[in-house]
């Protein structure tokens, strides 16, 4: 079943971020992004993303440390569709672990041809393939192989990777990758040798969408890069012809992102610190009665419960990990420095639970 060809267009996805969108992110927004569309149906993500999982480490590691990885692997049903996604310049890797994935029971298989960690391309991963297309051909061809896609009880291969390497070639590298046929390509919108430091040219998505109707393929196009809100990525795909966006950095802080009824405050650093109840305070952006605004006690109990969720799916992970959410949940208030340097300190769910609760309680004081 390959379906991508059931989603809603335009497709907006949830991207793999290390150590960032994992079993409990990826849950808590498949909560708070539901919603109901006009047509009775539910809204929210249309498919997500695992964090990149090393082909190579579940095929080699001893016991304890394929369990480890395997804790990248971990989903629930109110994820999907989830796609696994995977890194490996070894063709029989790649075919072995997409056979894994498909065994338990994802609904697709992505290759990371974009990340631009240097330890994973000096194993040739990531965005090194951009240099090496005929090894990038041999490990989509490696992943379908894997995932049976095309076949009854087969899911489909998709790709996410660059606009090139140290220089732009969309033109040249699109087509190679085109050519194996994914279910569907996300071009993150900057080369390897940008990073994220320069704005993601989203006129190269349009190319890439130019790129895959002059070659007549099938193939989707997800654009990435600079997404700021669900507004942002409807105008994003509108002016590209794309057939989706992805959303990274945009979801930290913020479960909510996809549900179109439910917004963040602008900014709630020009709230008052004494004589009033900063709870019941919100800065709109919109005069439209029908939005709803998440209250900061609100935003903080969701933190909380983000900490419990990362320690209940995922016990062998570092709880320094979680810290990295820190600053996204708190932030934009006054007292938000003190509490974040509060939070920073504790090294369980119990902790805390206590500092934000001490924090609610001065809200009012």
């Amino acid at each position: 079943m390959n379906f991508w060809q059931t989603l809603p267009t335009p497709i907006m996805a949830v991207a793999p971020m290390a150590d960032v969108t994992d079993a409990a992110f990826r849950r808590l927004i498949a909560k708070y992004s539901a919603h109901q569309r006009k047509d009775g149906t539910v809204g929210g993500p249309d498919v997500m993303w695992t964090e990149f999982v090393a082909a190579d480490g579940l095929i080699k590691a001893t016991p304890e440390g394929k369990e480890k990885l395997m804790q990248d692997l971990v989903y629930s049903e109110a994820e999907r569709p989830i796609v696994a996604q995977l890194f490996t310049s070894n063709p029989e890797h790649m075919e072995a672990t997409a056979k894994l994935c498909r065994e338990l029971g994802f609904d697709g298989v992505d290759i990371n041809m974009g990340c631009p960690d240097r330890s994973i391309e000096k194993q040739g991963c990531g965005s090194a393939m951009i240099k090496n297309p005929e090894n990038a051909k041999e490990i989509i061809q490696a992943a379908k192989r894997g995932t049976k896609m095309g076949e009854e009880d087969g899911i489909p291969v998709s790709v996410k990777t660059r606009l090139g390497y140290n220089q732009d070639i969309l033109e040249e590298w699109l087509p190679a990758i085109l050519f194996e046929s994914p279910a569907a390509v996300t071009i993150h919108a900057r080369t390897r040798q940008e990073l994220s430091k320069v704005p993601a040219k989203w006129e190269r998505v349009k190319r890439a969408v130019e790129i895959r109707n002059k070659l007549k393929s099938e193939t989707l196009i997800l654009g990435n890069g600079d997404v700021l809100s669900l507004s942002d990525a409807l105008n994003k795909v509108q002016s590209t012809g794309a057939d989706g966006v992805m959303i990274g950095r945009a979801l930290f802080g913020n479960p909510w992102f996809f549900n179109p009824n439910v917004r963040l405050p602008i900014s709630l650093t020009a709230l008052p610190t004494k004589g009033v109840d900063r709870e019941k305070i919100v800065i709109s952006d919109t005069t439209d009665d029908s939005i709803e605004y998440i209250s900061l006690k609100g935003r903080l109990e969701v933190l909380v419960e983000h900490t419990k969720l990362f320690c209940e799916l995922l016990p062998e992970k570092n709880f320094a990990i979680m810290k990295k959410h820190f600053k996204a949940y708190a932030n934009g208030f006054p007292g938000a420095v003190q509490l974040r340097t509060d939070l920073m300190e504790q090294n369980s769910p119990k902790g805390v639970e206590e500092v934000v609760h001490r924090f609610i309680k001065t809200l009012s004081a």
